[in-house]
């Protein structure tokens, strides 16, 4: 093993985020993996010691494959499993940070982020992010490069870095996520996901009403439920409307008079919004429920037939293209 440069040899890291590094990989670390690029999270960063506060660096990350073996996610067991060989490996890159290179006192002045650092699934990417199989596992790796002044300085390359692994940042590289459990983690430590923690689905109040005025709060739309009076698209006025779509639209404006004790079990969240009993459990409303008495489809409504081979998609909108 070479002896190394005066300059690394004493070089520390730090891994930050330790103890959220540990939690992920304690369920099993997975990392999105796009066509355009994703960025980690939870994002590598490390805090530098021991540098030459006048010399310069460079900083930069890989990715190696953790063993020759491609994983699958059996759901029934929540476990990762051996799926098959390997795929073949991806073009080898490596991501420099944006600020190298840069003298050691600068980067032991504050925490370095890699968060610039996208993965991607891409073969043909030319956007220089890191390429990585879909279902493999990895392990980033950490370097501290300093540069040599020396013009001879290919001779000494050995010498003139250090590289630092933490097995507590290996993952799997996915498309979407597959344990639920990771999921919830991000959403739960992910700045980014603010959203999705402002209206969580177990602090859904059970009024419709109520829900609707949660929702309002997060879209900064006003919670009362307004029906836009436009005409169709295709229609004057809604004189020309076809008899069938006045009478389903009069449903919407005027819905029947229905007493809770006539509704069936699954239609209980469905009851009129001005309802003053006590609050109702939340059921998911779908499309078909808008009214009472509608039925479910597996599908949405196909689109209306037509006697021509061939239709223009606009054909639905005219009163022509729609039959009674």
């Amino acid at each position: 093993m070479a002896r190394k440069n005066q300059c690394v040899s004493g070089v520390t890291v730090q891994l930050e985020m330790r103890n959220l590094w540990e939690e992920f990989n304690s369920l099993g670390t997975e990392m999105i993996v796009t066509k355009a690029g994703r960025r980690m999270f939870p994002t590598f960063q490390v805090k530098i010691s021991g540098m030459d506060p006048l010399a310069d660096y460079v900083l930069l990350m890989d990715f190696v494959p953790l063993d020759d073996k491609r994983y699958r996610y059996a759901f029934h067991s929540s476990a990762w499993l051996v799926a098959g060989k390997a795929d073949p490996a991806t073009p080898g890159r490596v991501h420099f940070h944006p600020d190298s290179p840069a003298k050691g006192g600068q980067w032991m002045r504050q925490i370095v982020s890699f968060d610039k650092l996208k993965l991607t699934n891409n073969l043909m990417d030319d956007n220089g992010h890191i390429i990585l199989n879909s279902m493999h596992r990895y392990q980033p790796r950490f370097h501290v490069v300093v540069v040599d002044p020396r013009p001879d300085s290919e001779r000494y390359a050995q010498e003139n870095f250090k590289s630092f692994i933490f097995t507590e940042t290996q993952f799997i590289a996915v498309t979407a996520y597959q344990n639920h459990r990771i999921t919830q983690l991000k959403i739960a430590s992910n700045p980014f996901a603010k959203g999705f923690r402002e209206c969580e689905p177990d602090d859904w109040p059970g009024s419709p009403g109520q829900l609707l005025g949660c929702l309002s709060r997060n879209s900064g739309a006003a919670p009362s439920v307004q029906i836009q009076k436009t005409p169709e698209k295709g229609f004057t006025s809604n004189h020309h409307l076809p008899p069938s779509l006045l009478r389903e639209a009069s449903h919407l404006h005027h819905p029947p008079p229905v007493t809770p004790a006539s509704l069936p079990d699954v239609c209980i969240a469905r009851r009129p919004l001005n309802e003053s009993s006590g609050a109702l459990p939340y059921k998911h409303l779908s499309y078909h429920s808008i009214y009472v008495g509608a039925r479910a489809r597996a599908a949405p409504y196909t689109l209306p037939s037509s006697r021509a081979t061939s239709f223009h998609a606009l054909n639905i909108y005219t009163a022509g293209g729609y039959e009674q």
